[in-house]
Formats: C-alpha cells, sequence, structure tokens
C-alpha cells in the first residue's frame, strides 16, 4: 500500500507503508548508525519522534528483545529505505516489520531516504505527518502544529527497580537506557532507580553514595522540567558525586546554570567524534539528542561542530554522549570508572 510523508515545509515523500497502517504526527530526525537498530527502536529518548534510518538496508539481523534499551518502543514512526523480511541470526525473534505491526508502530519504506537526510540537515529536523491518503494542504498544517508535550513524564519509570552491589547509587530515570545501569552493576555498583518527579527527600532517603542522571526526551529547559532541575540542585549541594548522561548531562548543566539550546538537526548515531579537552584524545561515541549546553569550559566538544559535549565539576561529571553506548561503541565507558573513583571521595 503506498504511503506518504508529508514534511512541515511542504515537501513529499511517496513510498510503501510497512509495520502497522495509520497516521502519524512527530518530529522526523535522522540517525546515522549503520547497525544498533534494535537500540534505536527502543531507546525513550526517541519519545515523540519520526526516526529516518540513513543506513539503506535495516532488520538485517531481526528483532532480538535481550538487546532491548527498555520494555517499550520509543519511536512514534520508523522510515527506513529497504526493511530486510527475512532476517539471518539465531537469535532472532521475527522482523522488524512483524515487530511494528506487533507494536502498533506506523513505518513508511522505499523513499529516497538520502534526498530526506539532506532536506533535514539543510533545512534542520521539523514536523512530518505519514500517512497512506493521499495529502492535503489541511495535513501539512496539522503537522506544523505538532508539539511534544511533557516527554520525561511518559517515559520515566513509575516504580523504583533495584539491584545488587555494594555501592549503591540512586538513579533518576528520565527514560533510562537499560545499558547504563547494567555498566553501574558490572562495577560493583546497587542501582536504585526512581522516578523523574522524586523528590531530593526521598532519593536522599535511601542513602546513596552517587547519584545517576539518564537520558532522556526532549528539550531540557521545558518549563515541565524546571522541579527536576530543582531536585539536581538540591541533590548536588549534599556534596554527592552526580553523573549525567545525554538529557541528564542538559539537566545538570541548567542546574549549575548553564543555558542550553536546539542544534539544527542534533547528533544522532553511534559514529560522533568528541575530543576530550584535558588529553586532546579523540573518541567516537553514540548519541541521539537535539540540544546542547552552551559552555566554553567544557571537558569533551564535538569534533565536528564544537557543541559541548561534556562538562567536569570535580566531584561531578556529565557527558552528552553515551559512554555505556549500546550497542556501541565502548571507547569511552572508562567515564563509568572516572565516576566510580568519585564514590569513595
Amino acid at each position: 500500500m503506498k504511503a506518504y510523508l508529508i514534511l512541515e515545509n511542504g515537501a513529499i515523500f511517496e513510498g510503501l507503508s510497512f509495520g502497522a497502517r495509520g497516521e502519524v504526527v512527530g518530529e522526523v530526525v535522522f540517525a546515522t548508525g549503520m547497525t544498533g537498530y534494535l537500540e534505536t527502536l527502543t531507546d525513550p529518548s526517541y519519545y515523540g519522534q519520526i526516526v529516518l534510518q540513513t543506513f539503506p538496508l535495516i532488520g538485517n539481523y531481526g528483532i532480538i528483545p535481550e538487546d532491548f534499551e527498555s520494555p517499550d518502543v520509543g519511536v512514534k514512526a520508523y522510515i527506513v529505505k529497504s526493511p530486510c523480511q527475512d532476517p539471518s541470526n539465531f537469535r532472532s525473534k521475527g522482523s522488524v516489520d512483524a515487530f511494528l505491526k506487533e507494536r502498533g508502530i506506523v513505518g513508511l519504506c522505499g523513499i529516497d531516504t538520502r534526498a530526506l537526510t539532506r532536506m533535514i540537515r539543510k533545512s534542520g529536523v521539523m514536523n512530518a505527518m505519514i500517512t497512506v491518503s493521499p495529502p492535503s494542504e489541511a495535513e501539512r498544517v496539522k503537522a506544523e502544529a505538532y508539539v511534544i508535550s511533557n516527554p520525561v513524564a511518559a517515559v520515566s519509570y513509575r516504580n523504583k527497580i533495584t539491584s545488587g552491589g555494594a555501592l549503591r547509587v540512586a538513579m533518576m530515570d528520565f527514560g533510562a537506557k537499560r545499558g547504563i545501569a547494567a555498566a553501574l552493576e558490572a562495577r560493583g555498583c546497587e542501582v536504585i532507580s526512581f522516578p523523574h518527579n522524586a523528590s531530593a527527600a526521598d532519593i536522599l532517603a535511601a542513602k546513596p553514595v552517587g547519584i545517576m542522571l539518564s537520558n532522556g526526551p526532549g528539550n531540557p529547559a521545558d518549563p515541565a522540567n524546571s522541579l527536576i532541575v530543582e531536585t539536581i540542585r538540591s541533590l548536588d549541594e549534599q556534596g554527592l558525586p552526580v553523573f549525567g548522561i545525554c538529557l541528564g548531562h542538559q539537566l545538570l548543566a541548567l542546574a549549575k546554570g548553564y543555558a542550553t539550546k536546539k542544534l539544527k538537526f542534533g547528533h544522532r548515531g553511534a559514529n560522533q567524534p568528541v575530543k576530550e579537552m584535558a588529553t586532546g584524545r579523540v573518541y567516537i561515541t553514540s548519541q541521539n539528542h537535539g540540544y546542547s549546553v552552551v559552555a566554553d569550559d567544557c571537558s569533551f566538544v564535538n569534533i565536528n561542530d564544537g557543541t559541548c559535549e561534556g562538562l567536569d565539576y570535580g566531584r561531578s561529571l556529565s557527558v552528552q554522549f553515551h559512554p555505556e553506548a549500546c550497542g556501541g561503541p565502548l571507547d569511552t565507558a572508562f567515564l563509568f570508572d572516572r565516576f566510580i573513583e568519585r564514590l569513595g571521595k
């Protein structure tokens, strides 16, 4: 069945429907990873977004639930050039097409994904609609009006999740990827997750030796996040080491008095080069964000556009990229060791 992508700027791409059929509106963004589509699909940071994969063939190793980053699908809709219908992997439990149908996620395939990516790079991310109905002006206007509302509350877990270990770390869950807790557990931490609206008093009552601020979706400066920023500020004033990743990095920066800004098309993929300012070394990192911190005293910067990729506060630290990086690369996994070292000081 034919399906259409109608962009906010009026451009229309005609392709084919796959996954669930229906009509959906969201912010269309592109991700450049050659692998890791399972982690992309299940990353809560993509909440409210239509994800375009720039690599043309997606789904060749199938659906592997053990590799999911969360129980739910984060993306609002999914665009690929060519979905693989016959995956080849002994761990596979089915195709991407069947998985999207099962989860009710609309997909679009068969369009010129290179042309769409170039358009986003030139014009910036924008809203779009996927529909199986012939395009109309009314649908374009509808796409223009779309706003992602309070996304952190939509993906934050409501209950504490405790895992074993000697060092107790409290994680504020803004839509956490499973790999973050796994990286802490591998280093001897007990991770207790708290929902986004937990108070500083509730978190401190668990007697943690450190605070983890997870990744998550949306604009860090959204007024809906103001209470989160105040909670982080209160926790930081207690003298506990804090480690922020992605949205956690941005929210910690806001609590410390920095500002944030929206990027033209963001950084999404597993091939983003960042430079550590103290050593001059360059690392390849996995990233997924559309906003950045405005700062001149960065611990890491993005080689491509010079944006802030990390801040080091002495006791606390934060990075824009994902050092746990499921499914890779793991160049910066040492940052978890850095955080562990500070827990005992």
